[in-house]
Formats: structure tokens, sequence, C-alpha cells
């Protein structure tokens, strides 16, 4: 039992891409049973939604500001959701944060999560 763990942040440029993984055992429940969410807070700013993806992986969603670049991926084997991003512009730089519902279905508020992970930082330079 433990709480969600994110990886794969660091500092790029621009048009670069990095892949966030987020790596959870469950706690009630197992990894395949929550609905899983990523959100990012910048510097100053509110934390906001930026996917999800329901517990069987058939379904997700995304922020407007993401959609084209961003994809939400999960593998229930490894008891792990990933974000591939693509085409990372200043905008992205954030605190990313990893949290699981225990919705099953896609969720995109945050009180609709019940474990959250620590963050890892993206920094995106000009």
């Amino acid at each position: 039992q433990g709480l969600p763990v994110e990886s794969g942040g660091g500092l790029v440029q621009a048009g670069d891409s990095l892949r966030l993984s987020c790596a959870f055992s469950g706690r009630a429940y197992t990894f395949k049973d929550y609905g899983m969410g990523w959100f990012r807070q910048a510097p100053g700013k509110e934390r906001e939604f930026v996917s999800a993806i329901d517990s069987g992986g058939g379904d997700t969603s995304y922020a407007d500001s993401v959609k084209g670049r961003f994809t939400i991926t999960r593998d229930n084997a490894k008891n792990t959701v990933y974000l591939q991003m693509n085409s990372l512009k200043p905008e992205d730089t954030a605190v990313y944060y990893c949290a699981a519902s225990e919705y099953t279905i896609v969720s995109i508020t945050s009180d609709a999560y019940n474990y959250w992970g620590q963050g890892t930082q993206v920094t995106v330079s000009s």
C-alpha cells in the first residue's frame, strides 16, 4: 500500500518530448480498479486538469490546451499510467501530479481523486 509515484520529469526545450510515468499499487482496491488522472500546477497558478483515463484504459479525456500533443495510456499489468508529452511549450512548465480515483470512469475534477503523488517537475525553456 502507498501513494502514486511519478517519474520522468525534467528540463527540456520547446518542441521536445517527455514521457511521465506513475506507479500505484492500489489501496483498498487494486490498480486496475482505479481511474487515473494527471494534473499540473504552475507557479502562482491553480492546479488544473491535464488528462484522465478510465480503469480499463478504453476512455480518455484531455484538457483543450494539450489535445493533439499529449497522450495518456495505462498498463494495468504493470500498475502504471503514462503521459506522453510531445511538442512541449513553455506554457506546459509546471509540477505534474498523478492521481488515483475510486471511480472507474474518467474524472476531470480534482475532488474525484482519492490518492495523489508528490509531483514531478517539468520545465520547458523557450
